[in-house]
């Protein structure tokens, strides 16, 4: 089985789409969007971790709440490509609102970091 990623609005994919259907080639159809919005999530998503790992490791408190911040952004990026997939109809509401509460729930833990580590800091 192939994996055929394409544009349905595409006049050469629906060639490409009929040719396959014609010649009775199994294969996995896929949304290019779907593709685009899934590698973002991916990217914001691991970046969050993989800033909060860096962020115990800070040269200073600065640097420290620097990649705490750096990860909020991420966090808040991830919402924002998840709702994206929510609303062009790729995951359902069950789905969307269970995936959003943990996002939502590092959002709350990093901005609360963040905001002790510079009320201590005065």
């Amino acid at each position: 089985m192939i994996k055929f990623i394409c544009y349905p609005k595409c006049t050469t994919c629906q060639k490409a789409l009929r040719w396959l259907d014609d010649n009775k080639v199994e294969y996995e159809l896929r949304d290019i969007k779907e593709n685009i919005i899934s590698n973002q999530i991916g990217r914001s998503a691991t970046s969050v971790c993989a800033n909060i790992a860096e962020s115990k490791y800070g040269h200073s408190r600065a640097d420290f709440i620097v990649k705490l911040e750096i990860a909020l952004k991420e966090a808040s990026e991830t919402g924002k490509w998840l709702e994206m997939l929510y609303k062009t109809d790729y995951i359902d509401e069950t789905k969307y609102k269970n995936i959003n509460k943990i996002c939502s729930t590092i959002r709350i833990l990093l901005i609360s970091s963040i905001r002790t580590v510079k009320q201590n800091a005065k």
